[in-house]
């Protein structure tokens, strides 16, 4: 058998050109796949109009930001001022910092937990189990805006409002997480837990040294949901926080745009949205399989 040399490996690749020259022929060869392609960049056109407007508009003056008919490319270009006017206005760092420890407890405290759980609903047996799995089940199903004066009545009571555990806290569970890694849960086999207990391995053992590690790829998955979810947190924040210090940058966005206590800074708004856009988008674009992932297969698994 003629060994490959490793020019001869790379050689063998297709390039840009020929992997081009191949799908324009068969374009040529299947012309309805065109109406496709053509559907297919209208709409992440579409989608990608919002996000080309806030970031062109970041570079403009405020009153261009409202401009009619609207300017799509600056024509009073300002640089990097309106980035520079929001780190002068408002403790933006400490914001980033605030989002930042949020989205990362959240995270750590929720993929634990949720993977003991969805393990416990998915692998032992215990009087009411299916009960309290519809009722966690159930929790999904309740909007977050009715819960949102009984949780914060609650959080008063107990002298945690304007603080980071009234923050954090009311986050760190999610029933979309249990279900989740229930149903990853479930293609773990039986009989390798079975040869762990008769190895005389604890059960705490097992999860953390066999279950957890298997549940590895649902547990990167999960951890960029939860992250998006928790960055993008506006409605907990805005009405738990009150102080300066510990406030998040979706709120914090909320200075520039609050027309009753001063004029509307709509391009440092942008600006400040631009920059609370990018850990979302470096997130994506490194991890974007597990976030797929995670959408597509707790809906097909078990």
């Amino acid at each position: 058998m003629t060994r490959l040399t490793p020019v001869a490996t790379l050689s063998s690749q297709p390039t840009l050109s020929l992997r081009l020259a191949h799908w324009w022929d068969d374009l040529r060869r299947h012309p309805q796949r065109i109406l496709l392609v053509l559907l297919a960049i209208f709409v992440a056109a579409v989608f990608a109009l919002p996000l080309y407007f806030m970031v062109s508009s970041s570079f403009k003056a405020d009153q261009e930001v409202l401009a009619s008919p609207v300017h799509w490319v600056p024509q009073d270009f300002q640089g990097l001022t309106n980035f520079q006017r929001a780190f002068a206005e408002i403790p933006l760092a400490r914001y980033f910092f605030n989002s930042f420890l949020m989205a990362g407890i959240d995270v750590v405290v929720t993929v634990i937990f949720s993977a003991l759980a969805g393990y416990g609903f998915a692998k032992f047996d215990f009087p009411g189990k299916r009960l309290c799995f519809l009722f966690v089940l159930s929790t999904i199903m309740v909007p977050f805006q009715i819960l949102l004066v009984p949780l914060f009545i609650q959080i008063h009571s107990m002298g945690w409002d304007d603080t980071y555990a009234g923050l954090i806290i009311p986050g760190i569970m999610n029933a979309f997480g249990v279900f989740m890694m229930r149903q990853f849960a479930y293609a773990i086999p039986n009989e390798l837990l079975d040869a762990a207990r008769m190895d005389g391995a604890s059960e705490v053992r097992i999860f953390w040294q066999i279950v957890f590690p298997l549940l590895s790829s649902a547990s990167a998955s999960l951890a960029v949901i939860i992250f998006l979810f928790s960055w993008n947190n506006f409605l907990w924040p805005l009405i738990v926080i009150k102080s300066e210090a510990i406030t998040t940058v979706p709120v914090g966005i909320t200075v520039f745009t609050q027309p009753h206590s001063a004029q509307p800074q709509w391009a440092v708004a942008m600006a400040v949205s631009t920059l609370a856009t990018l850990p979302i988008l470096v997130l994506f674009i490194f991890f974007q399989r597990y976030f797929i992932e995670g959408f597509v297969l707790s809906g097909l698994k078990g």
